[in-house]
C-alpha cells in the first residue's frame, strides 16, 4: 500500500457530507489564512452543497479562507464545464465569499497566457517553500475513470509531468474540452494535506490499480510524491465482479 488512508463510505452522499464536515473543521480551527484548491466534477457538487448546508447551520466564518482551482476547462467562466462557474454557484455565491478571496484560472485565456496570470496569482498569497512552489493548506481533486486527477491524465506528455511550476498547460486532454489548465504535480506534493474523492461505479478498477505499489496512474504517482494521501471513496474494498451473461435456451 503506498502511502495512502482510504476511508470508505456505503453512498457518495455520505462521502461528501464527511468530507465537507470535516474541511469546516479545518477551516474553523485555522489561526490564520486557510488555502484551499477546488477540484470540479459530480462529486465536487455534493461536496459544496454539503459545505454549505452546513456552513450555514455552524455560522462558519470564511474570512480567511482563499479559493484556488487544481484545474479547469479553457472556457468562459459562465460556461456549463467551468469549474469556477459551479463552485461559484453551488458554493461561493451562497456563502458569499468576497472576490478578493476567489483566485479563479481564466479559462476564458489562451492556455499560456492564463498559466502565467495563475501562477503569478497564487504566487502574491501562498508561502513558497524552498523550491519556490506555492504550499497550500488543502488541495481537493476528483478522480476518472482512468485514474486520472485534477486535469493530470495518462500519458502526459514530459512537460506537463516534469512540470516545476504551480501551474501548468494541458494542450490534449484525453476528455473533451481538450484545452486546460491543471496544478502541477509538483505543486498538488507540496501540499499540507491532499484529499481526493472518489466516486462512482465505473472507476473501481482506476482506484485498484492506484492503490497497488508500483501503480501507474496519476493518483499513484501524487501518492507516491507525498508522505499521506487522503481518499475518500463510495468504491467497495475490491471491484465488484461482472454480471454472468445469460445462458442461452
Amino acid at each position: 500500500m503506498l502511502n495512502l488512508e482510504v476511508i470508505r463510505f456505503a453512498s457518495n452522499v455520505q462521502l461528501a457530507e464527511t468530507a465537507a464536515k470535516e474541511w469546516l473543521n479545518l477551516v474553523s480551527g485555522s489561526p490564520s489564512a486557510h488555502l484551499v484548491a477546488l477540484a470540479g466534477g459530480r462529486i465536487a457538487s455534493l461536496f459544496f452543497d454539503a459545505v454549505t448546508e452546513h456552513a450555514v447551520a455552524a455560522d462558519v466564518s470564511f474570512e480567511r479562507v482563499h479559493f484556488f482551482w487544481s484545474d479547469e476547462r479553457c472556457v468562459p467562466p459562465d460556461h456549463p464545464d467551468s469549474n469556477f462557474g459551479v463552485a461559484e454557484k453551488e458554493l461561493l455565491g451562497p456563502l458569499g465569499i468576497a472576490a478578493d478571496r476567489i483566485h479563479r484560472i481564466k479559462g476564458e485565456l489562451n492556455p499560456a497566457d492564463a498559466v502565467t496570470e495563475a501562477n503569478a496569482a497564487i504566487g502574491l498569497v501562498a508561502p513558497l517553500n524552498g523550491a519556490g512552489l506555492p504550499v497550500l493548506d488543502l488541495v481537493l481533486l476528483g478522480m476518472g475513470e482512468d485514474g486520472h486527477v485534477a486535469s493530470l491524465f495518462p500519458n502526459a506528455p514530459a512537460s506537463v509531468v516534469e512540470c516545476q511550476t504551480p501551474f501548468v498547460a494541458v494542450r490534449s486532454s484525453s476528455k473533451p474540452p481538450p484545452l486546460r489548465v491543471s496544478m502541477s504535480y509538483a505543486a498538488i506534493a507540496t501540499a499540507r494535506q491532499v484529499w481526493v474523492l472518489v466516486d462512482g461505479a465505473h472507476k473501481e478498477q482506476a482506484l485498484l490499480d492506484s492503490l497497488r505499489p508500483g501503480g501507474m496512474t496519476p493518483l499513484a504517482r501524487i501518492a507516491r510524491s507525498r508522505r499521506q494521501t487522503r481518499i475518500f471513496t463510495d468504491i467497495p474494498s475490491e471491484p465488484t465482479p461482472p454480471v454472468p451473461a445469460a445462458k442461452k435456451t
